[in-house]
């Protein structure tokens, strides 16, 4: 910085290059509007430089200003019509906005320009935010293809198999994405749920203690050891986990409705029927919920 600050003073604050890496300084520092009002300063200097309004539009959306980021990623665009970056970021600017189609044009667009790990995960993401399970494993399969030792592709997908029910399928991608990374407690957290699935309770929970000493902090860790205990019939652990799940994640509907199912197993009406009304102002279109309560 003494030697940018000493450059300005040479050039009057006239020399791009100092101001460009000052900007970025400031951003990194998280002082995300004086490196807007820098980068502006820059693409004033080279009104001609794609590169400049780039940051600009990149400062504006961490500065949450989605539309006007939008404007300015526009405007690099008939700079450089084959940047694959700037059709990527448009992407998302649109999917904050929640103008879906764009996004996917956009996204689709970028992938031709320069296909990337990280424009698949966004594609991916906006047909899972619209309801297109279906559609989003299409975008996954087709990015591990791509990128086949990407883990957070792989568990990803693996996740998506899991909630459609086809465990063979998520088994081989959770499977990989182990291989590559033992440590991905996403992957270790799916494959030990599964395991509980299928009754191996004392199996998910040697899977779980890996987690617990990376992510001790997580909820749905702490739910699905809490339901491994409930499964062997130790009830008090089972409360204890889940009280810490729900400790963790007050707002989460699911500990709340595994919290009432075993203090009803319990024949503790009173705390039952605490935890599941408030699963219930949470989740109010779930019958087995009001069974439970009746």
């Amino acid at each position: 910085q003494a030697v940018i600050k000493e450059q300005l003073q040479e050039s009057h604050g006239l020399c791009e290059y100092a101001v460009y890496v000052q900007a970025l300084i400031f951003r990194l520092e998280g002082k995300i509007q004086e490196s807007l009002e820098l980068f502006q300063t820059c693409s004033i200097l080279n009104p001609r430089s794609a590169d400049n309004l780039k940051q600009v539009a990149r400062s504006l959306f961490l500065l949450g200003k989605h539309r006007a980021a939008i404007e300015v990623y526009n405007e690099a665009a008939k700079l450089d019509e084959k940047d694959w970056e700037i059709s990527h970021n448009l992407g998302v600017c649109y999917m904050y906005l929640k103008h879906f189609n764009k996004a996917q044009d956009q996204l689709n667009n970028a992938l031709e320009l320069n296909r990337h790990d990280l424009t698949y995960m966004m594609l991916g993401k906006i047909h899972l935010l619209e309801g297109e399970m279906d559609k989003a494993i299409e975008v996954y399969k087709k990015a591990v293809e791509f990128s086949p030792e990407n883990t957070d592709l792989l568990t990803t997908l693996g996740l998506l198999y899991l909630q459609r029910g086809d465990y063979q399928k998520a088994f081989e991608h959770l499977g990989n994405a182990l291989t590559y990374d033992p440590a991905n407690y996403k992957a270790i957290l799916a494959a030990g749920s599964m395991m509980q699935v299928h009754g191996d309770f004392d199996v998910a929970l040697s899977k779980y203690r890996v987690v617990a000493s990376t992510v001790p902090e997580s909820p749905p860790l702490w739910n699905n050891i809490g339901m491994c205990f409930f499964g062997k019939k130790k009830y008090v652990a089972a409360i204890s986990c889940l009280k810490r799940a729900n400790y963790l994640a007050p707002f989460d509907w699911k500990i709340l409705y595994n919290l009432g199912l075993v203090h009803l197993t319990m024949q503790q009406y009173a705390s039952a029927f605490h935890f599941l009304s408030a699963a219930i102002s949470f989740q109010p279109k779930m019958g087995e919920l009001y069974m439970l309560l009746a």
